[in-house]
């Protein structure tokens, strides 16, 4: 099951999860997927944090809420985060795993095989790249073959000007 407000979400995850054995059933906003599911029953329900009044996070809960009650069945979220910063509303609402946009159909598959076998998938493309430290000089991490710039302030201190 797949739950965006975007047509384009739907058609491109609709596109990497359908191997012609998946039925797929594609819903345009949150407050449809709770009875989807009584209906359906899906193995997993993906489901977009941004969407109109009821969001990805809502969802999550809501089937969480009414699983914990035997209203619903028990079934793992994905959720399709926007940003970097909606990584922490994904971990609150306790989704199964999350992708980050913009999203490739590699990182979609690994999560959806990883939630399916019961797992759990966290998408680690939203973390930022490590910063790179020279080890001993500022000259560490000039491509091979440049010059460093001169050190202005100790031609200053000398009452150079380099003219």
């Amino acid at each position: 099951m797949v739950a965006s407000d975007a047509p384009s979400v739907r058609a491109e995850v609709t596109a990497v999860i359908d191997d012609g054995d998946t039925t797929v059933v594609a819903l345009a906003s949150g407050a449809e997927v709770a009875a989807a599911v009584a209906e359906h029953h899906p193995d997993l329900v993906i489901v977009d944090l941004q969407m109109g009044n009821m969001g990805g996070m809502a969802v999550c809960l809501d089937l969480q809420l009414e699983a914990s009650y035997g209203a619903l069945p028990d079934v793992p979220v994905l959720m399709l985060l926007d940003r970097r910063a909606d990584v922490f509303l994904a971990r609150r609402s306790a989704a199964d795993g999350f992708v980050v946009k913009p999203l490739d159909p590699i990182r979609i598959r690994q999560a959806v095989a990883a939630v399916l076998a019961g797992g759990t998938y966290f998408d680690e493309s939203f973390q930022p790249l490590p910063l790179q430290t020279p080890a001993t000089s500022g000259t560490d991490l000039l491509p091979s073959g440049t010059a460093a710039p001169p050190d202005v302030s100790a031609a200053a201190a000398a009452g150079t000007t380099g003219s």
